[in-house]
C-alpha cells in the first residue's frame, strides 16, 4: 500500500479535474461561476468520483490506467449521470457524450501523466545509482 503522502494528492487533483469540468461546462452555457453553482454542478460527479476510487481501491496503485482508471472513469461518468438526474437536473445525450469525453481525457490523462513521470523518476532514479 502506497504512503497517504503520495495517493491523497492524485485524489485531490481528480476532484479538482471534475470540478474543472463542472466550471468549464458551466461557463460554456453562461451559467455563473459561483462555487456554489459549480459545486452543484459537479457533486453528482464527485460523489460516483468518491465510490469508485473505493472500488478501484486508489490509494494501492492511483495512477494504473488499466483496468483501475478505466473503470473509475466509466463509473464516474455512469453514476454521475444517474444522480445528476436524481438531483433534478438533466442528462441530454449531448451532455453525456461531452461527459464522456471529457472527463476520460482528465481523468486517463492525468494517469497517464503521472505513469509517465514515475517511469522517468524510476530512470532517473536508476542512472545516478
Amino acid at each position: 500500500m502506497l504512503k497517504w503522502k503520495y495517493w491523497v494528492p492524485l485524489f485531490v487533483i481528480d476532484l479538482l479535474l471534475v470540478v474543472l469540468f463542472a466550471a468549464l461546462g458551466r461557463r460554456s452555457h453562461a451559467e455563473g461561476l459561483d462555487i456554489a453553482g459549480i459545486l452543484g454542478t459537479a457533486a453528482p460527479f464527485l460523489l460516483a468520483l468518491l465510490v469508485f476510487s473505493c472500488i478501484t481501491v486508489i490509494w494501492k496503485e492511483p495512477n494504473r490506467f488499466w483496468p483501475h482508471g478505466v473503470v473509475l472513469w466509466i463509473g464516474t461518468v455512469a453514476l454521475g449521470l444517474i444522480l445528476r438526474v436524481l438531483f433534478g437536473a438533466t442528462a441530454a445525450v449531448p451532455f453525456i457524450i461531452v461527459a464522456t469525453i471529457v472527463l476520460g481525457v482528465f481523468l486517463l490523462g492525468r494517469r497517464l501523466v503521472g505513469t509517465l513521470l514515475m517511469r522517468r523518476k524510476v530512470r532517473t532514479s536508476d542512472t545516478v545509482n
